[in-house]
């Protein structure tokens, strides 16, 4: 055999809650939401990503959907195994290379993660194939992919509202100096909209309609007269068990993300008191910057500027700055090396 033909593969991974993505050679070549459905009887992988989010409150009692990740690490660790074999397969990349000698996999994760849940990412990769294993914090993930130099010295804040995490962090010479993550973000979002409903019409809705709807909140404009915008809302009567629907409007799907949002608000807030007096006159200046897909809900960074006084910066492309700060960093590991853990 001539080893001089062999060569290593290198992907990122953006392991999320609600959606994992996989980079490779600056390219996203997997974005699928984080779900499997496997057979309840054999646990076979009967479908990944999309296919099994169509599925998702559909089923029958031999079809199991499962959500491999809570709150941004590993809650299911058949479902995540299965779930990252098949995106990886789903790439193409051992097939169209049968000649590379191995794949590193380097993952993002969040700030908080135990040894345990570490361990948790490293056998599900090394059983889906890898051969070696790295990880980064999302938080300088996102801030490379936002194009941000987190070797300066000069202070970064970044808050990446996530699918399962909000992780809010001030980065200074590759480094994280503060930081808090909260479980409070997307999926919570999706859950105080069900609980609006339940609350204030008697109508119990899915995970997906809820989803549906936070999702037409991120993609409006006030520009588009978005404001006066009125969307009908299908659901189960819980008196009467008919299938009804009522009518929502923008304000409503604010008032019931209100208490999630001052959570996160107190956070932010909680993270500055605690930010060295140098850093935090770089961040005055320079402002806070915004990740992840909470960062697109509608009106949401005029009301953090309002309550805390601070400039806020959208990232370029909120939703892929992670998976694209992965994609940076394995194209440089010797610059990034500070920053890399297995």
């Amino acid at each position: 055999m001539h080893f001089k033909f062999l060569r290593a593969l290198a992907i990122g991974v953006d392991l999320g809650t609600a959606n994992t993505l996989i980079c490779f050679n600056d390219n996203i070549i997997v974005n699928e939401p984080s779900i499997v459905a496997i057979d309840a009887n054999t646990k076979i992988l009967l479908a990944s990503g999309s296919q099994a989010k169509i599925m998702h409150e559909k089923t029958n009692g031999s079809i199991l959907t499962i959500n491999p990740l809570k709150g941004g690490v590993i809650a299911d660790f058949t479902g995540a195994e299965l779930m990252i074999k098949a995106f990886v397969d789903r790439t193409g990349l051992r097939s169209k290379n049968p000649f590379s000698s191995s794949l590193t996999m380097l993952f993002s994760v969040p700030t908080g993660i135990t040894e345990v849940e570490k361990r948790a990412v490293k056998t599900s990769a090394i059983n889906s194939g890898a051969s070696e294993v790295l990880m980064i914090y999302e938080p300088i993930a996102s801030a490379i992919g936002a194009g941000l130099d987190v070797g300066s010295s000069e202070g970064i804040m970044i808050v990446d509202i996530g699918g399962g995490t909000t992780q809010i962090a001030i980065i200074s010479l590759s480094g994280i100096v503060v930081e808090q993550s909260i479980k409070t973000a997307g999926n919570t979002f999706n859950n105080d909209i069900r609980s609006y409903f339940k609350r204030e019409h008697n109508l119990l809705i899915g995970e997906r309609s809820a989803e549906d709807i936070k999702i037409k909140v991120s993609e409006g404009s006030s520009k588009d007269g978005f404001d006066l915008m009125v969307w009908n809302v299908v659901g189960r009567d819980l008196i009467s068990g008919i299938p009804k629907s009522v009518k929502i409007c923008h304000s409503d799907v604010i008032y019931a993300l209100e208490k999630s949002i001052i959570r996160i608000e107190e956070t932010i807030i909680k993270v500055l008191e605690n930010a060295p007096p140098e850093l935090a006159s770089d961040i005055h200046i320079n402002g806070i910057h915004i990740s992840g897909g909470g960062a697109l809900l509608m009106g949401l960074v005029d009301r953090l500027k309002a309550k805390i006084g601070l400039k806020f910066n959208t990232v370029e492309e909120p939703l892929t700055s992670v998976i694209k700060g992965t994609s940076i960093v394995l194209k440089d590991k010797k610059k990034y090396s500070s920053i890399i853990f297995n």
